[in-house]
Formats: structure tokens, sequence, C-alpha cells
């Protein structure tokens, strides 16, 4: 069974950077595409940046483009999320997502069918 599991969130000062990673455990990873996720309190969750199997297309949301990377080490069945330039507004849960089949999907929320529980990221001084 498909399980995931984000670690690496935390509290950090504006301008800073994290590492999020997303563990994926059950399945062969090449097969399925990936995604983050955020929601922060009183909003929609939306899609932060996904990547398709192998790792060859990504997409961003404009408001983290040229700020956060989306990566991938299947041979570790590891999908991470370097995060720099963190402002306040980046405050939110994050969640990884999994969704069968190696292509890039739109990263959007209902396009992903396995969810992690999630990583609280706190920007504030």
């Amino acid at each position: 069974q498909l399980q995931l599991v984000e670690s690496g969130g935390g509290l950090v000062q504006p301008g800073g950077s994290l590492r999020l990673s997303c563990a994926v455990s059950g399945v062969t990873l090449d097969y399925y595409a990936i995604g983050w996720f955020r929601q922060a309190p009183g909003k929609e969750r939306e899609g932060v940046s996904c990547i398709s199997g192998r790792g060859t297309s990504t997409n961003y949301a404009d408001s983290v483009k040229g700020r956060f990377t989306i990566s991938r080490d299947n041979a570790k069945n590891t999908v991470y999320l370097q995060m720099n330039s963190l402002k306040p507004d980046d405050t939110a849960v994050y969640y990884c997502a999994a969704a069968p089949g190696p292509r890039l999907r739109r990263c959007a929320p209902a396009e992903y069918e396995y969810w992690g529980q999630g990583t609280q990221v706190t920007v504030s001084s």
C-alpha cells in the first residue's frame, strides 16, 4: 500500500531556507507523479510544484517560481522540495501527494489520489 511521509518543516525567518522531504513506500516510485501542495489557515489547498515519474518534467506555482525547486531520487523513494527566500506568505501545512502514472500531471489537488499527513512550515521573525 502506498504511503507518503513528509518531513523537514519547521520555523524559519523570512529569507531563510528549508528542504522538505517526502518518503514514499509500498510502490515503485518511477511510475508515480508526485506533487507538493500547501494549505494555509482559512484558504484552499493549492499546488506548489509537481514532478513527473522520472523527474524530467516539472511545474511550479507562479508564487514560488525562482525560489522553490522540486526534485526526486527514485532510488531512495524520496521527493524533495527545496525552499529558498521564504516569505511569511509561504506559511502553511505542506503536503506531498502521488498520482498513478509517470506523466506530469496538472498541479491541482484533484489530480492526486494519495496524500501524506503534512508538515508545518512557519515563516516568521
